[in-house]
Parts: C-alpha cells; sequence; structure tokens
C-alpha cells in the first residue's frame, strides 16, 4: 500500500492542511522529487503509487482522511475527499445454468486462469449476448488509449480530465450499444469507480449509441456479470446496478 512514501508526499506539500473543497493536485515531477530517498522501486514508482484499484489499496493517510487520487492528464493526478469506490454486490439469486451457443467444447479456454480467457470463452459462448439480450455484439474494442478532454463532479467538486489513458478488458459493438466490460478473477468486493467511469466518458463522446458497463468475475466455475450505469453522466458518484446474474455454463 506504499502507505510511508505517501506519508513523505504529504509532510513535504503539506497537503494533509489542504482545504478538501477542492481537489489537491500533484505531478509525477512532484511525487518524484518526495520519494528520492526511497530505494525500493515500489516506493518510487509513480505508476505504482498512483494504482489505487480498491479501498484496500490505499495508502493509510487515503483511508484515514477519506481521500482517493484520480489522473487528470499525462503526469498529473487530483487527490479528492470523497468516495472513489464502487461496492459490488453480492448476487443472491440463485445460479443459473447456462448452455453455451457452440457447438463443439473450447479446449485452449482452459489453459490458464487469466480474466481475459474467461472473458473471452463467456462472450463465445453467447453468455455475454444473453446477458444483455443482444445478438448483434461484435468485439470491437481491445489495449489502451486515451480520452478526450471532459469535467465531471464528485460531490461539489469540479475535475477536468484530458487525454488520459484508458484500457477496458473489451469493448464490443452491436446495433444499437456499445459495451466495455472491465474483468476480474479475484472475488473483488470494491473497484475504483474511474475504471468504469472513465471509459464511459470516453466512448460516449464517440457514439451516440448507448454505452453500456460491465463487471465482469469467474470464480471458480460461476460467471458472474453486473451491468451500471450512471444516472447523470457528468456525476461521477451516479453509478448504480442495473441488473446482475450468476451462471454456471455447460459444454457441449
Amino acid at each position: 500500500m506504499n502507505s510511508s512514501p505517501w506519508e513523505s508526499i504529504f509532510i513535504k506539500y503539506n497537503i494533509s492542511q489542504h482545504d478538501f473543497s477542492k481537489p489537491f493536485y500533484l505531478s509525477a515531477l512532484q511525487i518524484k522529487a518526495a520519494t528520492t530517498h526511497y530505494r525500493r522501486t515500489n516506493e518510487r514508482e509513480v505508476r505504482i503509487l498512483c494504482k489505487q484499484d480498491s479501498r484496500e489499496g490505499r495508502p493509510s493517510i487515503f483511508v484515514a482522511n477519506n481521500l482517493f487520487i484520480l489522473p487528470t492528464k499525462n503526469g498529473h493526478y487530483a487527490i479528492i475527499k470523497g468516495e472513489g469506490y464502487l461496492d459490488i454486490p453480492e448476487i443472491t439469486s440463485s445460479e443459473k445454468l447456462y448452455k453455451s451457443k457452440l457447438k463443439f467444447r473450447l479446449e485452449t479456454s482452459k489453459i490458464g486462469n487469466s480474466e481475459m480467457q474467461h472473458l473471452d470463452f463467456a462472450y463465445a459462448a453467447s453468455l455475454i449476448r444473453t446477458f444483455l439480450e443482444d445478438d448483434t455484439l461484435v468485439l470491437t474494442i481491445r489495449g489502451r488509449k486515451y480520452t478526450p478532454a471532459f469535467s465531471f463532479k464528485v460531490g461539489e467538486q469540479k475535475i477536468d480530465v484530458e487525454s488520459v489513458q484508458t484500457e477496458v478488458d473489451a469493448g464490443y459493438e452491436g446495433e444499437k450499444a456499445i459495451v466495455l466490460v472491465e474483468a476480474k478473477n479475484n472475488n473483488a468486493t470494491n473497484v475504483i469507480i474511474r475504471q468504469l467511469y472513465y471509459p464511459f466518458r470516453q466512448w460516449s463522446s464517440h457514439t451516440c449509441k448507448e454505452v453500456k458497463l460491465l463487471f465482469f468475475e469467474k470464480i471458480e466455475r460461476y460467471y458472474s456479470i453486473w451491468q451500471f450505469s450512471f444516472s447523470d453522466p457528468y456525476d461521477y458518484n451516479s453509478i448504480y446496478l442495473v441488473k446482475s446474474a450468476k451462471y454456471e455454463v455447460v459444454e457441449e
């Protein structure tokens, strides 16, 4: 969690005395300057220090002060007071038995245990299409891309973002919708909203189609899918659950 380097950063720039009615902006150069006396890479590497993808992944000084961090552009960050994370709701409904739409059994999908391969299998078996009731979906988005400029609010705080790198685990386009997926295989209980919100704003600027957001997880033999949306596209905290389901997939 790199608590010690962040304590040094807070001390050097007097961040604890900041009035968090507005974000505290910090650059990668400032972070490096405050951590030059640390020897281990994970205590000096800006990318690692700013990767706080779960509540538990935050340094103790962030937890104690109800803070989280977001990138605003290449090499620049905002430390924000408020709720930065989304609780992943437990799926309490019974597991559904789903029969793969493929007419043969996939062998290569059983090799390894990566988020990507489980998601690819779910797509190949038409589980994603079935969950969303959209047979037109095809895989069109993979890899890293950069956001256009956009603004949003966290509470009463306004944040401006420009050219931040994003990456979705998969993106599908259908006749009427774009579907973006964040996949995990670690039984996540919460996730930083940014992983859904930034791609949502990014792709909403490129299409008039509805942008749908999925959180996907494969644990043991079960495939769980949650669909989320934002009631206000300009409000980071307006995320809500649309629907969810858990499946056990049966192949031919």
